[in-house]
C-alpha cells in the first residue's frame, strides 16, 4: 500500500516535479551564478507570510537537503503589528509548509499608518532593519529575501521612468550598516507567473499586505507605480513575448563606454572623462 504523503512533503515533490523547470532550476541558477550562498553560512530565511517568501522558505530547506547541511537556516517572522487573525493565519501556514517560524514583534504598522503620503519605502526600509538585527543577534551572516524576476525588472524601469536613474536591483549586496551581514535574493531568476501558479496548484492560501494603503492601491491601479509598470510590461509583452528577458539581460550588458554619465561608489563620471590629458 503507497504511503500517504504529507501536506508539506506533498508541496515540496511539486517544487521538484512539475515545477522543477519553472521554479526549482531557475532558483538554483540564480544561487549558483550569483554564488549566494557559500559552504559554513548561517542564513536568516525572512519569512512574510506571502507567496514569495513562503515559497523560498521551502526551496531554501529543500536546497540545505540536496547540499547535505553545507549551511545552517533560520526561518524568521517579524510581525509588523498584525491583527490577531492574520498572525494565526501566518502560523497555519508556516505549519502546513512544516517551516519553524520564530516570530518577533515590532510596531512598525502603528508607525506607517500614520503617514500622509504611501509609506512603503519608509515600511521596508523599517523592516529591513529589525530583520537585520535580529538576524545579526542569532549569529546569521545573511539573510534572504524573496523578490523575484518581475521585482527586478520592474524595479529597473521604475527608477527609469520615477527616478531618473539606471539602478537595479542586485542578486547580493553587504549591509551597508551591519558589518559582516549581507542580503541575497535566490528568487531572483524566478518569475511570479510560475509562483502563482505554484500556488494555486497546491490550494494555497498566503497573506497579503495588511497596510491600510494596499486596498486602495488594489482598487486603484493607476495609485500605485509598481502597479503601473506591470501593467506597461505585460502591455508590451503582449506585443513581443522576449521583452521581459530583454530588461533582465540589459542590466547585466550595461556598456559605460555609451553612457553620458554614470556613478560608481557614490562618484559622478562623465564620458568626458576619456577626452581629458
Amino acid at each position: 500500500m503507497k504511503r500517504q504523503l504529507q501536506p508539506h512533503q506533498r508541496i515540496t515533490q511539486s517544487i521538484t516535479g512539475p515545477f522543477q523547470k519553472t521554479i526549482w532550476k531557475p532558483f538554483v541558477k540564480a544561487v549558483d551564478t550569483y554564488s549566494l550562498i557559500a559552504p559554513g553560512d548561517r542564513i536568516a530565511v525572512c519569512v512574510s507570510g506571502g507567496k514569495d517568501s513562503m515559497l523560498l522558505a521551502k526551496l531554501m530547506q529543500q536546497l540545505q537537503l540536496v547540499r547535505q547541511n553545507s549551511f545552517e537556516l533560520a526561518f524568521l517572522t517579524m510581525d509588523p503589528g498584525y491583527d490577531p487573525a492574520h498572525t494565526a493565519q501566518l502560523q497555519d501556514n508556516a505549519a502546513l509548509l512544516n517551516i519553524p517560524v520564530q516570530i518577533f514583534r515590532t510596531d512598525i504598522l502603528r508607525v506607517v499608518n500614520r503617514q500622509e503620503q504611501h509609506p512603503c519605502f519608509l515600511c521596508a526600509r523599517m523592516r529591513r532593519g529589525h530583520l537585520y538585527a535580529r538576524a545579526q543577534s542569532l549569529g546569521c551572516n545573511k539573510i534572504t529575501l524573496g523578490h523575484h524576476f518581475n521585482d527586478v525588472i520592474e524595479t529597473t524601469l521604475m527608477g527609469m521612468l520615477y527616478g531618473g536613474q539606471i539602478q537595479a536591483m542586485l542578486p547580493r549586496r553587504k549591509s551597508d550598516n551591519y558589518p559582516g551581514m549581507e542580503l541575497i535574493r535566490p528568487l531572483y531568476c524566478v518569475h511570479e507567473e510560475d509562483i502563482l501558479a505554484w500556488q494555486e496548484a497546491n490550494g494555497l492560501a498566503f497573506l497579503r499586505c495588511a497596510c491600510r494603503f494596499t486596498s486602495r492601491s488594489t482598487e486603484d491601479p493607476a495609485y500605485s507605480r509598481r502597479a503601473r509598470v506591470k501593467a506597461l510590461i505585460a502591455q508590451l509583452k503582449a506585443e513581443s513575448p522576449e521583452v521581459e528577458r530583454s530588461i533582465f539581460h540589459s542590466i547585466h550588458t550595461v556598456q559605460l563606454d555609451s553612457m553620458p554619465g554614470y556613478k560608481q561608489q557614490g562618484e559622478k563620471h562623465s564620458f568626458l572623462e576619456q577626452f581629458k590629458g
